[in-house]
């Protein structure tokens, strides 16, 4: 009894998981079909996760239906290393950004970012042009820096709301550039920066530049 139960458990469950990943496939066919920078760059990611849970999908239901004892020991062998690479992606990516948790601002809700805080394996992934290209796409793409003064309509709530790390490090320069805001998506560029920090320069008020060529963006991704 228990064993067939377990066996029906199994054949649902990834029949319920093949329909998902044909689902994923549809979508990320779908993302192929764009031009953009943004769909581009996680079509291929996208297309691998999505045949990659269908295989282990059907490995399992055919498994679990015919009662292929063979089937069903690969079934779960790749599911024990999937965890296991899951567990060992997670700590890799704990110890990467584990210094990364952002800087407060005296007077401020929102925090800065500051992408040497980061690995240096990380930073050379960021600071790679192609790489960047795509996310920044990505990130322009979701309008959260346009979004900002909707939110935040008042000079007052925008300094003492809890920006995200993306809104904060894309969306704004850096503090110790001294620049001050006048609302939410303008800041004063008339004066000379406070700090020699490229991203200073970098920044522009145009919804499309923004921050989203600075290392503070970078470090807020």
């Amino acid at each position: 009894m228990g064993t067939r139960f377990s066996t029906f458990v199994i054949q649902w469950v990834n029949f319920i998981t093949l329909l998902i990943s044909l689902g994923v496939l549809g979508f990320g066919t779908f993302l192929a079909t764009r031009h953009g920078d943004c769909e581009k760059f996680f079509t291929t990611p996208v297309l691998v996760i999505g045949a990659f849970i269908f295989v282990i999908s059907l490995i399992g239901f055919i498994g679990a239906l015919k009662d292929i004892a063979l089937l069903l020991w690969i079934y779960l062998l790749i599911m024990f290393l999937l965890l296991a690479a899951l567990a060992g992606f997670t700590i890799f990516a704990f110890v990467i950004t584990s210094n990364g948790a952002g800087h407060s601002v005296s007077g401020q809700g929102f925090k800065d970012y500051k992408l040497e805080d980061y690995s240096g394996w990380l930073q050379e992934r960021l600071n790679n042009r192609k790489n960047w290209k795509h996310l920044k796409s990505c990130l322009v793409k979701t309008k959260n820096c346009n979004n900002l003064i909707k939110e935040y309509p008042t000079l007052k709530e925008y300094e003492h709301a809890e920006l995200t790390p993306v809104e904060s490090g894309c969306c704004r320069p850096p503090s110790e550039c001294g620049y001050h805001a006048k609302n939410a998506s303008y800041y004063d560029l008339s004066f000379q920066p406070l700090s020699s920090n490229k991203d200073c320069r970098l920044y522009k008020n145009i919804p499309t530049v923004k921050c989203f060529n600075c290392d503070s963006c970078k470090a807020g991704v």
